[in-house]
């Protein structure tokens, strides 16, 4: 498979750190966290106005205030709500096809080789050039955000998957071989818990641009959405509407990592146990 881009998983082959660790240190760096928020917050208001005129950064009590009007309004939960279900179906439908198709690729060198030229052709696609390409295949409404969000993702998946199946140790597939093992109890029991770590890593990955992907497509035609939101407000040179919106968009980002992240955590609970009887 030619060269393309794949998020390395990070490995750590030492014991990971002690619960009362976890207690302290979260503690400190959450402290941290409020401590920059805070002091950005309050240079960017102190700023605005002073040193950098309001019409282009806005205010933080002005984005505020847009914010609160829509949720008064109601407006908020609706774009919201058509953003939320174009991501989290652009993904998984993404992230499904991608592991199934690179644990099927992996598997099969001959058939990785002869749909190499093709894969790279069009992952070498701009993504966010095919979104007018699927207004017109597939209208204005939800599928066309789906589609471009699924599309996004599905390479960033597959390619880590890929990487993550090949790099599985062939002694133990071996091993499982010579104790009579089928390719299915294989793939099972060894491949795809050893991609695991990879094939989280391209998810976690592929979460900001499943959402790039859905407010693109809002952006370029629709009349709801964050990305809607963005457009009008920039229409009408509202510089705080853009950045609720925008704030919106990141606190959405951060819950779907943080989600995966926890997900992780779960599924490869048994790395972290072997780590602490080594």
């Amino acid at each position: 498979m030619s060269e393309a881009f794949v998020a390395l998983p990070a490995t750590n082959d030492e014991a990971p750190p002690s619960p009362s660790f976890f207690r302290g240190g979260w503690v400190s760096i959450l402290a941290w966290r409020v401590a920059i928020i805070v002091v950005g917050l309050s240079l960017w208001q102190y700023a605005s106005g002073r040193l950098i005129k309001t019409f282009w950064i806005s205010r933080p009590s002005d984005i505020w205030q847009q914010l609160v009007e829509w949720v008064v309004t109601g407006d908020l939960w609706i774009h919201l709500q058509v953003t939320l279900i174009e991501t989290v179906m652009g993904f998984v439908f993404g992230a499904v096809a991608g592991i199934l198709f690179g644990l099927a690729l992996g598997l099969n060198r001959r058939l990785a080789a002869v749909l190499d030229p093709f894969i790279v052709a069009f992952y070498s696609l701009p993504k966010i050039a095919l979104a007018p390409l699927f207004i017109l295949w597939f209208g204005v409404g939800l599928a066309s955000k789906v589609v471009l969000a699924t599309f996004v993702v599905f390479f960033l998946v597959f390619y880590n998957t890929y990487a993550g199946t090949l790099a599985v140790e062939a002694e133990l597939v071996d091993v499982l071989r010579l104790m009579g093992a089928s390719r299915g109890q294989i793939v099972r029991k060894v491949i795809l818990p050893s991609a695991l770590i990879w094939i989280f890593t391209g998810m976690k990955s592929s979460v900001p641009y499943a959402l790039i992907g859905a407010v693109v497509g809002e952006m370029m035609a629709s009349n709801k959405g964050l990305g809607y939101l963005i457009q009008a407000a920039a229409g009408q040179y509202d510089t705080g509407g853009v950045f609720a919106a925008l704030f919106v968009l990141m606190i959405i980002a951060t819950g779907l990592h943080e989600l995966l992240k926890q997900s992780e955590r779960v599924m490869l609970r048994w790395r972290e146990e072997g780590h602490g009887r080594n």
